[in-house]
C-alpha cells in the first residue's frame, strides 16, 4: 500500500462500499487504533425525521469537520466526494460479496429495530421502512451493489484522486487483519 504521509501508516481516511458493509464500524475502529477523530458523514447528512441536510448545508458541515490534520470518515455521498476524497491520503473500499453485505445489512437493521437503537438527531430504524417499503436499506444495499463494483474503481483512476492509496478488502477478515496490521498510536 502507497501510504502519503512521513510516519508509516495513513492519517486522513474515507472508508467506502455499499450500505451495510460495515464502513461507520470499520472508520471508529480505526479512529480509535490512530487515536484521530471519526467524522460521520449520515450524522451530518440526516436531520430529524431522516430529513436530509441541504446539500450546500451538508459541503459546509463536512468541509468544517475536515479541517484536522487527521481523521476518519464513512460514507458514498457523491455530494461531498470532491472534499472528503481530496483532503484524504487513503480510501479503504469495503468489497465485499453481495450475500455478506445483505445478512450484515439485515442484521444491523433488526438489532437497531429491536433495541430502537437512536442514530443521528434521534431518528430510528422503523420497521416498515426497512422491510416493507420501495426505500427499504437492504433495497438500497441490493440495488446499489454492482454500481458501486463499476463506479470506484473508475473514480479511482481518476487524476484529481491521484494521490490516494487505494485499500480494496474483499471480507470482513481482510479488514480485521488490515486494521490489526496498522500502527496504534498516542495521537489526541
Amino acid at each position: 500500500m502507497k501510504v502519503a504521509t512521513s510516519d508509516g501508516h495513513p492519517r486522513r481516511i474515507a472508508v467506502v462500499g455499499t450500505s451495510g458493509s460495515g464502513k461507520t464500524t470499520l472508520a471508529h475502529q480505526l479512529a480509535e487504533r490512530l487515536g484521530i477523530p471519526h467524522v460521520e458523514l449520515d450524522a451530518l447528512h440526516w436531520g430529524p425525521n431522516w430529513t436530509p441536510a441541504p446539500r450546500h448545508v451538508f459541503r459546509e458541515c463536512t468541509a468544517q469537520a475536515l479541517t484536522r490534520e487527521a481523521w476518519t470518515t464513512d460514507g458514498n455521498y457523491s455530494a461531498v466526494r470532491d472534499i472528503v476524497w481530496s483532503r484524504a491520503d487513503t480510501v479503504v473500499w469495503l468489497d465485499y460479496a453481495l450475500p455478506v453485505i445483505l445478512w450484515r445489512v439485515a442484521w444491523r437493521t433488526i438489532r437497531r429495530f429491536v433495541t430502537r437503537e437512536e442514530l443521528w438527531n434521534k431518528n430510528r430504524e422503523r420497521f416498515r421502512d426497512a422491510f416493507l417499503s420501495h426505500d427499504s436499506i437492504i433495497l438500497w444495499a441490493a440495488r446499489t451493489y454492482h454500481r458501486r463494483r463499476r463506479e470506484y474503481p473508475v473514480l479511482f483512476s481518476e487524476p484529481e484522486y491521484a494521490h490516494l492509496s487505494i485499500v480494496q478488502l474483499r471480507s470482513p477478515r481482510a479488514a480485521r487483519l488490515w486494521l490489526a496490521n496498522l500502527p496504534a498510536t498516542d495521537n489526541e
